[in-house]
């Protein structure tokens, strides 16, 4: 044997490689069809979405108008807190069992 003959464990690596090769590009392949088989599917979809929209926008159907926002509702759930208040919370806190 000479010094350029590639061993036995360098022949089964080459060709482990050169299959791996290529599956890999038969995946890739593969993905890539896949790919294109979704995104004319999804822009199918969206096509009939768009189109019952409108025939629903023409009829009526849906239609709705969006509701108002509103408009300072965190300041507006806050309480004043007064004496009053705060007592009256405090004497029935008592009354119920806590801070015993």
């Amino acid at each position: 044997m000479s010094s350029k003959d590639p061993s036995p464990q360098q022949i089964a690596r080459a060709e482990k490689q050169k299959i791996a090769t290529t599956e890999g590009a038969k995946a890739m392949s593969e993905v890539r069809a896949h790919d294109v088989a979704v995104r004319k599917n999804m822009e199918r979809l969206r096509a009939l979405r768009l189109a019952k929209e409108a025939e629903d926008r023409a009829n009526g159907i849906g239609v709705e108008a969006p509701a108002p926002k509103k408009k300072g509702t965190r300041k507006a759930a806050k309480e004043k807190v007064t004496a009053e208040t705060l007592s009256a919370w405090i004497a029935a806190r008592r009354e119920s069992g806590h801070n015993t």
